[in-house]
């Protein structure tokens, strides 16, 4: 038996509480200080950066804060600016009319309804303008350290091509509600922050460094990407278009064939077969499922 093949075995054996707790374990060895990488100093920097952040980078963001709240540096001094006062402090930042006009709002939100205070609950803090859930969350777990497990996008994506969620969690929510089964909630904060740190230089969206991954043994991503055809060189493009590795078959029609994961993958019209290679570069047709947070 191969080793490809002994290790798809293992991970589908390894049930969905022991491997987040693999997971936990060996990010933690690796991660010394898992903690936001926003800068801030109090409960009001903290809820403005994470506002800002939402599709934007934390690098952008922490270029812009300093000087923001320089000349902000209270949620009242805040309230009384407008979002075109706003605008010029945030423009390199992502929509920045949009979150300029959300900041305003919000700040007098803050002082008109919880006279000044950011409040540390998670449905206080989603009665502001501009927090959602995630924000909510993120906000309540740092700066007053409320038991949350926030899913932003690199979560979404990491808990999903690892296997701590089953295929249906599809949302945010879902995600969220999966992890939170699997998670002890005193771990619900350090989980957070490493898969998001772990997705951000290492399970990264486009290209994922699987080659310098510690959790491959335990990730069906990976287990999944071991099933492609390998790339072979020197393949006839006047003979087709594509190439079938399985019996050895050139051709330019393709079938098609959804597969369990209900994607669609070029198949061999002669064999059915969906190793194939595409002929001018060498490399494989066959899709992988990826997970991307929708809207």
């Amino acid at each position: 038996m191969s080793v490809a093949i002994t290790n798809r075995i293992a991970t589908e054996l390894v049930g969905r509480t022991d491997r987040a707790a693999f997971v936990l374990n060996r990010l933690r060895e690796e991660i010394e200080h898992p903690t936001t990488e926003l800068d801030y100093e109090t409960p009001y920097q903290l809820l403005v950066a994470v506002i800002l952040s939402a599709q934007c980078t934390d690098e952008r963001v922490n270029e812009a804060t300093p000087d923001l709240f320089e000349a902000y540096p209270t949620v009242h001094d805040l309230a009384g600016a407008s979002p075109d006062d706003i605008y010029p402090y945030i423009q390199s930042i992502t929509f920045p009319n949009n979150k300029a006009g959300y900041l305003a709002k919000m700040a007098r939100q803050v002082v008109e309804n919880f006279g000044g205070d950011v409040p540390s609950a998670v449905d206080d803090l989603q009665t502001l303008t501009g927090v959602g859930r995630k924000t909510a969350q993120v906000v309540a777990n740092v700066a007053f350290d409320v038991d949350a497990l926030p899913v932003d996008t690199h979560v979404f994506r990491v808990a999903n091509r690892i296997g701590l969620v089953t295929e249906g969690a599809d949302t945010p929510k879902k995600v969220e509600q999966q992890l939170k089964r699997v998670i002890p909630r005193d771990d619900w904060a350090d989980a957070h922050h490493l898969l998001i740190l772990h997705g951000r230089y290492t399970c990264m969206a486009r290209s994922p460094d699987c080659a310098d991954c510690s959790l491959t043994e335990v990730c069906k991503y990976y287990d999944r990407l071991q099933t492609l055809p390998e790339e072979k060189s020197g393949l006839d493009e006047t003979e087709g278009t594509y190439y079938c590795t399985t019996s050895n078959h050139y051709f330019d029609e393709p079938d098609t064939h959804v597969d369990r994961y209900d994607l669609e993958q070029v198949a061999c019209p002669h064999c059915g077969s969906m190793q194939v290679l595409r002929t001018k570069n060498g490399s494989p047709t066959k899709q992988v499922k990826d997970y991307r947070v929708n809207g």
